[in-house]
């Protein structure tokens, strides 16, 4: 069966769609590729055609449970072998889905990057036949990919460590310089670098230079000159999502907020909502659009500034997939940048806390564990920071990855304990009888340290841990783990300790100069005179005449710098309620960068909960609920920590 017979059998098309067939037959000539296709381009079927047709498994990296959940269950309504494994997953379905892995009955395995990681998982699928990695997202493998993540990076040592023949990486928003990342990454040749334009001719870009207090009236008099239509608008804040569909509400628009900071449920029902078109109008942050495949969005609107044009790019691609004409108009005011560039300052890690860690972790003995979330938590570094710091220790040879496991395990048996041990030898039935002697008793449920076990039988931790996955592999018990530690072993120490640190530090800092100069790119379009899209392109490296009909080329000429509303002032009693802030001592507001994280709204592992002492009992409180949280968020963070630096060395 050639590709086109495979493409009418099981996906019902009789014909390809542009780029897909070119990327197709790199694949199917044994070739590795990268197909960089606009949002809604069509680049899943070009991996998924290519896994029916070669001999093996495909293997597909995603970052997204939600978007593995809506392409697995659609391939299986075609009869298509595919399965996903994610956190979402029960034992038993696990289980199954590794029998099946194991059996040659799968095509298709959709995974997060994370998960290859996991040395036994990697154990695992070196006994099957891989055919093809496909890595979606693939800008997250370059450094200077607007959306960069460690675990990614990684992605090119276990494809060949697992001698997959043939590489696809697929992306909606790859510069040049990531796009030559992603080859030399893979070793992709000029001819299978497959890139489609960004132009959408049915997409009419408008730019409108405003001020922060004139954006509500102006969108509100945009939604209301036409009929109510599916519309899509961006904001930063979760909070401002909220505030902007109560105010769109107010005036009778059927308007509701999406953003992270709601519960799975309620996300679900809303995004249920605007699918079927129940709910038309959606405010919501970035967490809302990705794997949404609605074709009759008519408009996207950014209430605030993207935070990069990547962002941007996918985000208005949302729009008119329908190939109707669709509005997507950027409210353009320089007030968004503070609080833009206020995240970014919030991921940048201090290089005491830094240096910290890097001495925790190399100074372990061979084999080790740890906790992201409690290195976090004591050194007040967010988790993606320890991980990309993890990741870098591993491409350079100082650490290895062995396995995840949990500090403890939750176990309910399946049948009669003694039916359960009859099926081991007595050496075995031992083993276990104290393994669960050992365990704290609960109604359904042993709670299993295999810490403390291995203290109390004198027996090695991992066997305790590889005993309760075997009993689960067989179906003996259901297991409920918890406390997630990863493990790692010491390949060798550095030669020079300071010299690492520093390299480490500095590449932080080139982290934040990039964020920050992504900002700036999208106020430089913003006050570009020549054609939206001729200067939107020129990005990704694509050159195209004036498009003639974005809101330049109509003629609504920029001004020579984005409006802005004048700083507020830091006032006395700003300064007073800081002073007692300080004057309270909190663990997680020890330095002046600390603080002035939190008085500019940015929330931190040490910052989420701080004990306290009310009337001599000890009780735990999100710190976040301090009156003095966000309360210089309108604030320049370098005007805020020069602030803080003089309030605290004085």
């Amino acid at each position: 069966m050639d590709d086109t017979e495979a493409l009418e059998k099981h996906f019902g098309h009789s014909t390809f769609r542009d780029g897909q067939k070119e990327v197709i037959d790199s694949i199917l000539a044994d070739r590795s590729a990268l197909a960089i296709f606009p949002t809604g381009g069509g680049k899943s079927l070009c991996y998924q055609l290519p896994a029916l047709l070669l001999n093996g498994l495909t293997l597909v990296v995603s970052p997204l449970i939600a978007l593995m959940k809506d392409q697995v269950d659609s391939l299986v309504a075609k009869g298509i072998a595919a399965a996903r494994l994610d956190s979402t997953l029960t034992a038993d379905e696990a289980i199954a889905l590794y029998t099946r892995l194991e059996n040659g009955k799968l095509k298709l395995l959709y995974v997060a990057p994370e998960r290859l990681a996991n040395e036994k998982f990697r154990t695992r699928l070196a006994k099957v036949k891989l055919s093809l990695l496909a890595i979606d997202e693939a800008h997250c493998i370059s450094e200077w990919g607007h959306n960069f993540r460690p675990d990614y990076l990684k992605l090119t040592r276990f494809a060949k460590e697992l001698k997959i023949p043939r590489v696809l990486c697929l992306t909606a928003t790859a510069t040049p310089k990531v796009a030559s990342d992603i080859c030399r990454y893979f070793k992709i040749k000029k001819k299978d670098h497959h890139q489609l334009t960004f132009y959408r001719p049915n997409l009419n870009l408008v730019v409108t230079p405003i001020t922060g207090h004139e954006r509500q009236q102006h969108l509100l008099n945009r939604l209301q000159a036409t009929a109510v239509e599916p519309t899509i608008i961006y904001t930063t804040l979760q909070h401002g999502a909220e505030s902007l569909a109560s105010f769109l509400k107010r005036h009778d628009l059927p308007a509701r907020p999406y953003h992270a900071g709601l519960r799975p449920e309620a996300r679900s029902e809303i995004q249920d909502a605007f699918m079927s078109g129940e709910v038309p109008i959606i405010c919501a942050t970035i967490a809302f659009g990705m794997g949404i495949d609605k074709s009759n969005i008519r408009s996207i609107y950014h209430y605030n500034l993207p935070k990069s044009l990547e962002n941007y790019t996918q985000e208005i691609g949302r729009a008119g997939r329908d190939g109707e004409k669709a509005h997507c108009e950027l409210l353009a005011c320089s007030d968004d940048l503070r609080t833009l560039a206020n995240f970014t300052y919030g991921d940048t890690p201090q290089p005491d806390a830094l240096r910290a860690i890097l001495r925790i972790l190399l100074d372990q003995p061979g084999e080790f564990d740890i906790s992201t979330y409690e290195l976090s938590r004591s050194h007040d570094i967010r988790p993606l920071v320890i991980n990309t710091l993890l990741t870098y220790l591993e491409l350079e040879g100082f650490l290895k990855a062995t396995s995840p496991f949990y500090s403890t395990y939750k176990v309910a048996f399946a049948r009669n304990l003694d039916h359960l041990l009859n099926g081991f030898d007595s050496r075995r039935q031992t083993f276990l009888r104290k393994l669960f002697e050992s365990a704290k008793p609960g109604y359904k449920w042993l709670e299993i340290n295999p810490e403390a076990s291995a203290a109390a039988i004198g027996e090695p931790k991992e066997k305790i841990i590889k005993a309760i996955g075997h009993l689960e592999d067989l179906g003996d018990v259901a297991v409920k783990p918890a406390g997630v530690r990863q493990g790692y072993r010491l390949l060798k120490k550095p030669d020079d300790f300071n010299a690492l640190t520093q390299r480490m530090i500095d590449l932080f800092q080139r982290r934040e100069e990039s964020d920050l100069q992504r900002l700036q790119e999208v106020v430089d379009r913003a006050l570009s005179p020549t054609c939206l899209y001729q200067s939107l392109l020129s990005h990704f490296g694509e050159k195209m005449a004036a498009c003639g009909h974005c809101s330049r080329c109509l003629g609504v000429h920029p001004p020579t710098e984005l409006p802005t509303s004048p700083g507020p002032e830091i006032s006395q009693d700003d300064l007073t309620l800081i002073r007692q802030l300080i004057d309270q001592k909190h663990s997680g507001l020890r330095t002046p960068r600390q603080l002035a994280r939190f008085l500019c709204g940015m929330t931190s592992p040490a910052t989420t909960y701080t004990w306290y002492l009310p009337e001599g009992a000890r009780r735990k409180q999100r710190l976040t609920s301090h009156d003095a949280y966000s309360l210089l968020e309108h604030h320049d963070f370098q005007e805020v920590l020069d602030h803080c630096e003089s309030m605290v060395i004085h």
